[in-house]
């Protein structure tokens, strides 16, 4: 398989069937069938590292890729020093609880930056630069940092400002959302060429190696005129994206993509079928079915 498919933290299923801790994951999710697992921060980095590392372990013993989603807190865009302290410290900690977990990637929201967007981008570049420099000198710089695009108008991270924060350093990918770039367009990726045009402006900017490390969110999402209002699933109808546009494009690719369901509440579940769909599309795509 070319691609990883896993769960935004974990479904209510996972705690249905008596589950209480995150250590018992990696095994549920090779039970189920998948391979990618992104940890929660959003709310502090409050894992230890005794737990971290049996996270991990558990992890590799069953084969499942790890990542971590950094706390929500994050603004590199603000120009308050306390607030720049806390941002740093967010990043360092979670860039810290993934080596002893062995995640390879770190998410992160970049900020706001709806009063003066072009200095708030100035500021988030630099500090991140900065951010970059202290990981390598930490010795954690293969740990990759993942601006991820943002489904609000007023919040940094639209496709072009994620792209010009990767410039910052060698160890920053992108994240793509694509819930959150249909979100704030409006519903501009109800058709397979939107998907196939970020790839595009992704080589175009980062270079084809950047491509191949893309980190995928997916979920179908609600929004309004500001952009995303809430997560939703494939249960729920008349929700975009539809993943087979998705699907039939990483199925064109030999590049290992990751792809996190983020779908509320049943993520496990949907990552599933977003993988069956995928599957579809790489039967299809090895049949010459669509040429």
């Amino acid at each position: 398989m070319h691609t990883r498919f896993g769960p935004a933290g974990n479904s209510n299923s996972f705690y249905g069937e008596g589950h209480k801790s995150s250590l018992d994951m990696p095994r549920w999710l090779r039970e189920k069938g998948l391979n990618a697992y992104e940890y929660q921060c959003s709310r502090g980095v409050n894992i230890g590292e005794e737990t971290a590392r049996e996270l991990g372990r558990k992890a590799a013993e069953n084969g499942i890729y790890l990542s971590i989603h950094a706390p929500y807190y994050i603004n590199l865009a603000t120009p308050d020093p306390e607030g720049r302290v806390k941002t740093r410290q967010h990043l360092m900690k979670t860039l810290l609880a993934a080596r002893w977990m062995g995640a390879r990637v770190v998410v992160f929201h970049p900020g706001s930056g709806k009063d003066d967007r072009s200095g708030a981008m100035k500021r988030a570049t630099a500090f991140l630069r900065e951010i970059s420099l202290q990981a390598r000198e930490e010795g954690l710089d293969d740990i990759m940092l993942a601006p991820e695009t943002m489904g609000k108008k007023n919040l940094l991270g639209s496709l072009e400002e994620v792209m010009e924060l990767c410039g910052a350093g060698p160890n920053i990918i992108p994240a793509i959302d694509f819930g959150h770039l249909h979100a704030v367009t409006q519903g501009g990726f109800g058709v397979e060429e939107a998907f196939a045009g970020v790839f595009d402006k992704i080589v175009a900017v980062l270079g084809k190696e950047a491509l191949k490390r893309l980190h995928i969110h997916f979920s179908p999402v609600e929004y309004t005129s500001a952009g995303e209002k809430k997560h939703m699933t494939t249960r729920d109808e008349g929700y975009g994206p539809d993943f087979s546009f998705l699907a039939a494009l990483l199925a064109s690719h030999s590049a290992e993509f990751t792809v996190i369901c983020e779908s509320d509440g049943c993520q496990a579940e949907d990552a599933l079928i977003f993988k069956s769909i995928y599957e579809e599309a790489l039967k299809a795509n090895s049949l010459g079915i669509g040429d």
